[in-house]
């Protein structure tokens, strides 16, 4: 597919882009490469492929979300510069 001067030009004035006639000139043809290799995959049987198909057999990485106890409050404090006995308090940052 053929990429024309107008096309260019109004995706530069969609993303606010001042181009030379030397930058419209190159993008007409690096944007025709784009639209080559694309159409080249059209070419492809994709017939019985699940869209969401990988290349490599995935799994899920995550570990379950499973309930377990946590730290004691007074052992993750005992860190704290200054707390309250509940939480960690900080400086004001905000007037």
């Amino acid at each position: 597919m053929k990429i024309t001067r107008e096309e260019v030009l109004h995706v530069a004035k969609l993303a606010r882009l001042n181009l030379t006639e030397e930058e419209t000139t190159r993008l007409m043809e690096d944007m025709g490469s784009i639209i080559g290799f694309a159409d080249k995959l059209n070419e492809l049987d994709t017939e019985g492929v699940v869209p969401t198909a990988h290349a490599i057999p995935m799994q899920n990485a995550f570990r379950k979300d499973e309930i377990a106890e946590s730290f004691p409050r007074e052992e993750i404090l005992k860190n704290a510069p200054d707390s309250d006995g509940e939480g960690f308090l900080i400086p004001k940052v905000v007037e």
